[in-house]
Parts: C-alpha cells; sequence; structure tokens
C-alpha cells in the first residue's frame, strides 16, 4: 500500500482473512497483516486495539454477511411460509458454500466463532429475531400457528441444526441431503400449518 492515509478497517478485515488462511488462528500475528498491507504494525493498531479485537472483528463481518443475506428474505414482500422455507435453505447453502469453497477458512472462523462467545450469542439471537418475525407474519395472516412465536423460532432452528450447525459439516455433501432437508422443512412448515407449534413455557 502506498500510503497509510488509504489504510482503512475493511482493507485491514480482508488482509487479516488472507493472513488467517495463509498461517491459521494460532501462528497470524498482526505484524504478519501489516506487512500483507504494506504498512507498520502500528498503523493496523490504530484501527484495531488489539489482535484480539481484529481477530474479533473479522468474526464478526463473517457471521453479518450471513445476518444480512437472511435479512433480506426476512423482509420481503411474500408469503411467510415461502419465505421461512427459504431463510433455512438460504442458511443451509451459505454453511455448504463457506465449507465446500474455502475448508481451510471455514476451520478457522470455527476457531474464531470458538473465542468470540458473546458475539455467536448475539449473531445466533439475531437469527432468532429473524424467524421470529417471519413467524409473527405468518400468524398475523392466519397462514401459521405459534403460541409463542419467538419460542417456536427456535425450536425450528435446533430442529434444522444438522444443515446449518458446523459440526455436521460433513454430512453436507452426502447423497440425499437435498432431499432430507426437504422432507424436514416440509414436516415442520406442515405442523406450523395445522397449529402443531410449540407452545409457550
Amino acid at each position: 500500500m502506498a500510503a497509510t492515509e488509504t489504510l482503512t478497517a475493511e482493507r485491514i478485515l480482508e488482509a487479516t482473512e488472507e493472513v488467517l488462511r495463509r498461517h491459521g488462528p494460532a501462528k497470524a500475528t498482526v505484524v504478519d497483516v501489516a506487512r500483507a498491507l504494506g504498512v507498520s504494525h502500528g498503523s493496523v493498531y490504530r484501527h484495531f486495539a488489539t489482535k484480539a479485537a481484529l481477530r474479533e472483528a473479522v468474526t464478526k463481518r463473517w457471521l453479518d454477511r450471513t445476518t444480512g443475506a437472511l435479512a433480506a428474505i426476512t423482509e420481503a414482500d411474500r408469503d411467510p411460509e415461502s419465505r421461512l422455507r427459504d431463510w433455512f435453505a438460504a442458511l443451509f447453502e451459505a454453511k455448504r458454500r463457506k465449507a465446500g469453497d474455502d475448508p481451510e477458512l471455514f476451520a478457522m472462523y470455527q476457531v474464531l466463532a470458538g473465542e468470540s462467545g458473546e458475539l455467536v450469542r448475539a449473531h445466533l439471537a439475531d437469527l432468532d429475531g429473524q424467524l421470529a418475525r417471519i413467524i409473527r407474519d405468518g400468524t398475523a395472516t392466519g397462514t401459521l400457528t405459534a403460541t409463542d412465536p419467538s419460542t417456536t423460532a427456535r425450536a425450528l432452528f435446533q430442529a434444522t441444526s444438522c444443515f446449518h450447525d458446523p459440526a455436521y459439516a460433513s454430512q453436507w455433501e452426502e447423497p440425499g441431503v437435498e432431499e432430507q432437508f426437504e422432507a424436514v422443512m416440509d414436516l415442520l412448515l406442515r405442523g406450523l400449518r395445522t397449529g402443531g407449534a410449540v407452545p409457550s413455557p
């Protein structure tokens, strides 16, 4: 980089992803990131005060990509049942793509997410909130039944965990996994249509 003035947080995060991919989370350093950008490590620290803050920002950026993509489905002007199916399909596809296209980076982010408990909890709360909004829209139109949309949202997320929890990543490319996903979604949506939603505790 020719001038420090052009250094931005976004450029630092992009470079950090590449450094983490190359060296892994255990060995990557702020000095490595600065070297990749052609600046001093002090320049990086002006944007991120500590190595931990930089790693946390990279993790948040990764999680926010998923949250943002799903928010577009949540807010779409379509019937709630279709949005619910599309939401889970998009989450499944996003996780499969990340795990399949760049397994090293996917594994690295699992490590970073493990270090960022608060970030992950906030991310999951955002996802639960999106699901609950779709379910509330469905109950408002009478197309879905849920005594407590928030409780139902958490139950749906847990019921579909094998299609988005990284612990199941090795199964996502197995033959028939798409059919399994559709069968699970059919079952869950049928329950919501017929009043089989999870009751409020």
